[in-house]
């Protein structure tokens, strides 16, 4: 029977390996490292990548005769260097072996990586190599190799190489390349003792030091063996190479632990004081594996899915849950990290923050609230950086950054590469001021799951109250109208810049942003409520905002003005004057996930110029909200608005508009189609399921993972398919499973308590572990019920 707690690959392709390397990355949200062979360096096929969280770097390029700078997660010094050869033979390569057997598996529940490699040189001698990695999860500055080493059928003596390679560039994006990639110098390198080294490496702009030490250790019928290495230093790396003699047969077990320090850690001297004692303490590659392997335990206690489905979609559901955590866990709280839309991962999107936490953020609310309430944090201490963003156009409050790094500042490249055209490009996606009702969103979710209204009134709150004062500046009174509109913004479609006759960047009332702008506006307008006087009076004068402010925003969130043509709400004003695209055509000639905006840039045209959206764009608003409250929203702003004909006929005709070009469509188009056509919901959410793991968008997987598609199926499971939704203080469930799940069990958080639930097509078992919180309601087919610790309940639903 197949092992859905396994990831499996079971023959050597050069030409997927660099994919495998993304899904295969070992984290523990601290530092990644890609499932690069330890053998080789930066190849064709090859690429390690060691990446710490929140290790950005500044670089200034020259492009077309401009000087840019962009802001990069860096490509840290290789720890994962171990090589050997045979006697006086050249050092191990693929380029000289016949390969008889490769597998790799990811072992999820325990977060191992093993390999296992046969192979015959041109001598006749059969090798078998085993090795086992890990990124403790544990100790999060350790990392750790283990080789089992077997000559087959054969004697003699071996030569292993350790090393850490400082003669590391960013290379992981080929459209990156004519950009500066050079982020590291290394400080110093040296032995520490007979069979250890260490590298000390700094970044050439923001000045992070890291320093990296390594031991070696050989075993032999369970007896460690004495090793004295001989020191290898070059320029940028240092090594050390061990002689070993190996008997036919007789396996040699090696061991490479390594530990990482840098200068953003907490309670340290000096990193490189650190690593060295942190290395002198660790003990063996099976005991750093042990105490690993119970804190994967304890992740997946609380944090599993079960899905009674088909094996694939259970694997690669746990794949995406074990992504996540390698990149923000336990172990990132209280560090000044976001979550990258891509992953420690790779290189891709340069390692930024974007909205993706949209999609993230709902999963750890209702599992890891100490978690999320870090990660939010990341955005409360870059709120100076957004209030002077909101100064620079004019407008009081605070304007989030489309792509945010170090500081909070905007990190939008100023230019992009069409790797189809090969024509660099003004980006104007900065204009995606969507991202300043993301933000409040997300706090206001993770109150309303938690009840934390400690990081409310000290940081959620002023969150909230900034972002509304931007969006009610920025919005202006169209007189002839009588209507507030918001102008010179895109959306998140991000396939429309500007209008076809005006070269002049932005877009008139984007439904979605003004609809945002409403629903922040009136957030704030209730968390008002909530707080008593003293801390009303307090948040608006650290705010500023005054008197005159609260009554226009009640003036807003009864006038905003949002386009529609008859019922179809538009994705923005003049969406419905653009050309209809031939779909047919660009399909049989590109494929089903279109990146339009590539294609036709590189034919000469625009998706300007048609109804055409990279992405779910309108179709967001039934995605976060419920058809109550949209329809409440709507009507309060005397806007018709019948969800149970409305919705629909949205769907049905923006379906036949969108690209799918980026991961993130599909969770939206899956959550819309829940209720009413549940096999399309399931379909979409297949594809999104299987986007990263098949990498189905156009072979970008290898870059980095699609982190806010990974999470988002895991929301579709806990949220959409169970139908849960916080209203008026009650948990409620109304299960929609498609027909390809008989059975989902998992656990959530809510205010205080752990509650596992199991849920087919008829009924709900709901319990309660033993807890110290107050009693809650959980309600199911309108009727509600109260929870303590230790109750369970079985209901009836269907």
């Amino acid at each position: 029977m197949a092992n859905d707690w396994i990831v499996k690959y079971d023959k050597w392709n050069s030409k997927d390996h660099r994919l495998q390397e993304a899904l295969c990355t070992l984290g523990n949200g601290y530092f990644a490292t890609r499932a690069a062979l330890e053998m080789f360096k930066d190849n064709d096929y090859n690429y390690p990548g060691t990446y710490l969280a929140g290790g950005y770097n500044r670089r200034k390029s020259n492009i077309q005769g401009k000087e840019i700078e962009n802001e990069d997660l860096v490509n840290w010094p290789n720890w994962l260097y171990l090589t050997f050869r045979i006697g006086k033979d050249n050092w191990f390569s693929l380029d000289d072996i016949t390969i008889s057997q490769f597998a790799t598996r990811l072992i999820l529940k325990e977060g191992i990586l093993e390999r296992k490699i046969s192979f015959k040189d041109s001598a006749g001698r059969q090798t078998t190599i085993i090795s086992k990695r890990i990124v403790s999860m544990h100790d999060y500055h350790v990392g750790a190799i283990e080789w089992t080493f077997i000559p087959e059928n054969w004697s003699g003596s071996i030569t292993i190489r350790s090393g850490i390679d400082g003669n590391i560039i960013n290379n992981n994006v080929a459209r990156y390349r004519d950009l500066n990639q050079d982020h590291i110098d290394v400080l110093g390198k040296d032995e520490i003792d007979e069979n250890s080294i260490y590298l000390v490496s700094r970044t050439k702009q923001s000045l992070i030091t890291m320093t990296q030490a390594a031991t070696v250790r050989v075993y032999e019928n369970g007896e460690k063996q004495s090793l004295v290495h001989k020191l290898v230093d070059k320029e940028k790396f240092i090594a050390g190479d061990f002689q070993l003699n190996c008997n036919k047969g007789q396996p040699l077990r090696i061991e490479k632990l390594v530990s990482l320090y840098t200068s953003r850690d907490f309670a340290i001297s000096d990193p490189l004081t650190e690593a060295k004692q942190k290395l002198h303490r660790l003990s063996t590659f099976e005991k750093i594996s042990e105490d690993h392997t119970i804190s994967w335990s304890q992740i997946w206690k609380y944090s599993d899915i079960s899905l009674e489905s088909h094996f694939e979609d259970q694997m690669v559901l746990r794949l995406h849950i074990f992504h996540l955590f390698q990149t923000v866990c336990h172990n990132s709280i209280g560090y000044d990290i976001g979550i990258p839309a891509r992953g420690w991962h790779g290189e891709a999107y340069r390692g930024h923050i974007f909205w993706d936490e949209l999609y993230i953020m709902p999963f750890i609310n209702l599992g890891h609230p100490e978690l999320a309430r870090s990660l939010l944090m990341y955005r409360y201490r870059r709120l100076p950086e957004a209030y002077e963003a909101a100064k620079d156009i004019g407008c009081r409050g605070a304007l989030f950054p489309w792509q945010s790094g170090s500081n909070g500042r905007e990190e939008t490249q100023k230019i992009h590469l069409n790797p189809k055209s090969g024509r660099w490009l003004p980006d104007v996606s900065h204009l995606q001021y969507h991202i300043n009702a993301a933000i409040p969103y997300n706090v206001w979710h993770y109150y309303q799951s938690t009840m934390d209204m400690d990081f409310l009134v000290t940081h959620g709150a002023e969150i909230i109250l900034a972002t509304a004062l931007f969006w009610s500046d920025i919005a202006h009174f169209n007189e002839q109208r009588s209507r507030y509109e918001i102008h010179n913004v895109m959306g998140p479609d991000e396939y429309h810049t500007h209008y076809p006759d005006n070269e002049k960047p932005g877009l008139r009332n984007n439904a979605y942003t003004n609809f945002m702008a409403v629903w922040v506006i009136q957030c704030a307008l209730d968390v008002l409520n909530i707080l008593d006087d003293t801390c009303h009076e307090d948040l608006k004068c650290k705010v500023w905002v005054k008197e005159e402010d609260l009554a226009r925003w009640y003036d807003i969130v009864e006038k905003m003005y949002i386009p529609f043509n008859h019922n179809t709400i538009l994705q923005f004003e003049g969406f419905e004057e653009l050309k209809e695209l031939d779909w047919d055509y660009y399909h049989s000639k590109y494929g089903y996930h279109l990146r339009l905006d590539r294609i036709l840039e590189s034919e000469n045209d625009s998706p300007n110029n048609y109804k055409a959206s990279k992405q779910a764009d309108v179709l967001m608003l039934f995605y976060l909200f419920s058809s109550t409250e949209l329809k409440d929203t709507f009507n309060k702003l005397g806007y018709d608005f019948d969800p149970d004909n409305d919705i629909p006929e949205n769907i049905l005709y923006y379906e036949k508009k969108t690209a799918h070009g980026s991961t993130l469509s599909r969770i939206i188009h899956a959550w819309v189609y829940a209720r009413s056509h549940r096999k399309l919901s399931w379909e979409s959410f297949k594809q999104a399921l299987m986007s990263d793991f098949k990498d189905i968008q156009g072979g970008t997987t290898h870059e980095g993972i699609h982190l806010g598609a990974m999470a988002g199926t895991l929301d579709l499971i806990q949220r959409c398919y169970s139908g849960l939704d916080i209203r008026d203080d009650v948990l409620w469930l109304e299960p929609t499973l498609p027909d390809d799940i008989k059975t989902m069990k998992f656990h959530i958080r809510f205010r205080g308590h752990w509650i596992f639930l199991t849920i087919d097509h008829k009924k709900i078992k709901i319990t309660f572990d033993k807890g110290w919180a107050n009693p809650v309601k959980i309600g199911v087919n309108q009727k509600t019920y109260l929870f303590q610790k230790d109750d369970e309940k079985e209901i009836i639903y269907n």
